[in-house]
């Protein structure tokens, strides 16, 4: 889940047994911060991927940043 907004986060921080600490990593978010669902565990995440890598240049999903 990444960021969404404020009402949303309410439900689903309800409806998906969310933390007051696990829902600040999706209020105000950057790209690459977010949190992970598997199972019953939730995992929050923080990922500052270097952007200047070939793997970053061929995973990028920002229209912007890519080069023909």
């Amino acid at each position: 889940m990444l960021n969404q907004a404020g009402g949303d986060r309410q439900i689903l921080a309800k409806q998906l047994g969310i933390s007051p600490h696990q829902l600040s990593y999706v209020t105000q978010s950057n790209a690459g911060e977010g949190l992970l669902f598997y199972g019953n565990t939730i995992i929050p995440f923080r990922d500052n991927f270097p952007k200047d890598t070939e793997i970053y240049r061929i995973l990028s999903t920002k229209i912007d940043e890519v080069v023909v």
